[in-house]
């Protein structure tokens, strides 16, 4: 019997099925943050909400007038879990208080990023999310194994150089798939 060791989805993107039914992650595209045998966190990058970054930099220090530019900067709704926690994916370069390098971009979570990105010093391209995606040990490959999504090797063109509206399918694009052309039906061979 062959010894086969567990595939994980780490630094890769989820597309979501067309017949994804769960209304936090239809018509979805997610960066896979961390995926391990405990579970796996991801944030969703193609889902804008109303919030941009000087509402934010309202909240966070109501003494100094966020620039005009922040207006122009979108909040993304990284997932349903701590909705009201921030995480900054960013190219590989600048560090902050609480950065993490994941293979040729970064993860931030701290808020002197925010205030960077705010005062034209901060990394050029960023996705800011408000919450992120988690799974439990096994419930993501149970999902994968059922259809509900299709993964894509990372491309930070995608990322940081497409917009938010046309990332889901420059990634299924990436497969050689159009999505409009997918049943919302699952099935199995």
């Amino acid at each position: 019997m062959k010894n086969v060791s567990p595939t994980y989805l780490k630094h890769q993107f989820l597309i979501a099925m067309p017949h994804m039914a769960d209304p936090n992650f239809a018509h979805t595209l997610t960066y896979i943050v961390e995926h391990t045998a405990k579970g796996a966190m991801g944030l969703v990058v193609n889902r804008p909400q109303e919030l941009n970054l000087a509402d934010i930099l309202e909240q966070l220090r109501p003494e100094v007038d966020p620039p005009a530019r922040c207006q122009g900067v979108p909040i993304y709704i990284g997932g349903p879990v701590q909705t009201d926690r921030g995480f900054v994916l960013h190219p590989t370069g600048p560090t902050f208080q609480a950065t993490v390098d994941l293979d040729g971009v970064s993860l931030s979570t701290s808020q002197d990023v925010l205030f960077a990105i705010a005062d034209g010093v901060g990394p050029e391209h960023s996705v800011i999310t408000l919450g992120y995606a988690g799974w439990e040990a096994g419930q993501l490959e149970a999902e994968l194994a059922s259809n509900a999504w299709l993964t894509c090797p990372f491309d930070a063109e995608i990322l940081f150089g497409t917009a938010s509206e046309l990332r889901l399918d420059a990634a299924a694009a990436k497969l050689g798939i159009n999505l409009n052309l997918l049943t919302s039906q699952a099935g199995h061979a």
